[in-house]
């Protein structure tokens, strides 16, 4: 029985970065084995087990058959016979499949090193094609080492491409579509993700409703990249300057999925794409289990970013309106968010990354200002029932005129 630290960690630590996860494949060894050595058993597709002190996952080197469609059609052998170099076979790209021994050797048998050198990213073997969900990964891994100067092999991204083209992608679930996609969010260059998917024909499968807006054009004037899809691109790409949380990153991504649903006679322009684009997402969301946080932020900076846009050319009433759409008064955080969604698709063009964008701060102090009137007050001065929400309403424009006035 021999164990070896396996994958992510072994490359994270060539590449010099923080060790995160770690993971183990023992050789040799059986379920009855593992057992008698006090470790708990967790896995039900084949053998893993958690070290009864560090609760790390210790995996039974094992190789895999294909044997039906889609991820999991896969049957495993965990035999005592199953050697290191074939369970580094079955893994994704060669970077992830290196082993580090109990005396410091790096096993490497399918040149994992080489293509850290050459900041590739590169399939192990033709198993590759079996595992649709292998698409997603790369793809993320793209995304997270692409600031690092990775890319993804030549013959890597034509495997990847053949596989979207004979239905592979179709044969996966939505859980495992958002899991992948919420970890790419979270990456530091996830429009990478999203781009790689495009060029594999996979956004198509799986996020038609982004993948429509490539080749839709848009005012020049206001958008020099004219693009939709670039438009969404880049403002995916201005929202991770301004922020690490994927709700924001994915709102800012599909904020403007009506434009694909406004009618072709009047392109360029993209009359109410605002309220045409919450149909779309809706539909996304529900099909991929999108969690909820995540939906009602993006309907919420669909229906809403143009108002924000336009903040100080809105009547006081009118921004009142849409701090009360918004819930800016019971849900604050939120609002920021949607200011911060509201940004990066004004910075979400070619030639204005920078551009600054005083509608957040007017429309952050605009609700500071209405924040400021009070029932209570209102019920000293003898006002009651539903007077008093009137009353706030009219109290809280005469808030916001004062500022307007003030600046």
């Amino acid at each position: 029985m021999k164990t070896y630290l396996v994958g992510g960690a072994v490359r994270d630590r060539l590449l010099k970065l923080e060790v995160h996860d770690k993971d183990w494949v023992v050789v040799g060894s059986s379920v009855t084995e593992m057992l008698n050595q006090g470790f708990s058993q967790v896995g039900a597709d084949f053998p893993v087990f958690l070290h009864p002190q560090t609760k790390e996952e210790y995996a039974l080197a094992r190789t895999e058959r294909k044997s039906g469609l889609g991820y999991q059609g896969f049957k495993c052998e965990t035999s005592e016979s199953v050697t290191l170099e074939e369970d580094l076979l079955r893994r994704d790209l060669t970077i992830n499949a290196m082993a580090l021994a109990d005396n410091g050797d790096i096993i490497d048998p399918y040149h994992g090193q080489k293509d850290l050198q050459l900041k590739t990213l590169r399939h192990v073997s033709p198993a590759f094609s079996e595992d649709p969900l292998r698409i997603l990964r790369v793809a993320r891994f793209a995304a997270r080492f692409a600031h690092m100067d990775f890319t993804i092999a030549e013959e890597t991204m034509q495997l990847m491409t053949d596989m979207v083209t004979h239905g592979e992608a179709e044969h996966l679930v939505a859980e495992r579509i958002w899991q992948e996609t919420y970890r790419a969010l979270k990456e530091p260059s996830p429009w990478i993700y999203f781009e790689t998917l495009r060029k594999t024909g996979c956004l198509k499968v799986l996020f038609p409703e982004i993948d429509k807006l490539f080749g839709i054009p848009q005012p020049e004037k206001h958008h020099p990249e004219i693009d939709c899809g670039l438009h969404a691109i880049l403002s995916l790409k201005a929202a991770c300057h301004l922020s690490q949380d994927p709700h924001i990153r994915f709102a800012s991504l599909v904020h403007d999925l009506g434009k694909a649903c406004t009618p072709k006679s009047n392109w360029p322009s993209h009359h109410n794409h605002e309220k045409l684009g919450l149909a779309p997402i809706k539909k996304m969301c529900e099909r991929l289990r999108i969690p909820n946080a995540f939906k009602e932020l993006a309907l919420l900076v669909s229906e809403f970013h143009t108002h924000i846009h336009r903040a100080r050319e809105l009547k006081s009433s009118t921004l009142l309106k849409t701090l009360k759409h918004c819930d800016a008064f019971r849900r604050p955080e939120r609002f920021k968010n949607i200011l911060i969604c509201s940004k990066a698709d004004s910075r979400g063009r070619t030639g204005f990354e920078t551009i600054p964008y005083p509608q957040a701060d007017y429309f952050t102090e605009a609700l500071a200002q209405a924040q400021s009137v009070t029932a209570k007050e209102l019920i000293s001065q003898g006002i009651s029932g539903k007077a008093i929400g009137l009353e706030m309403d009219k109290a809280r424009i005469t808030k916001i005129d004062e500022l307007r006035a003030q600046t």
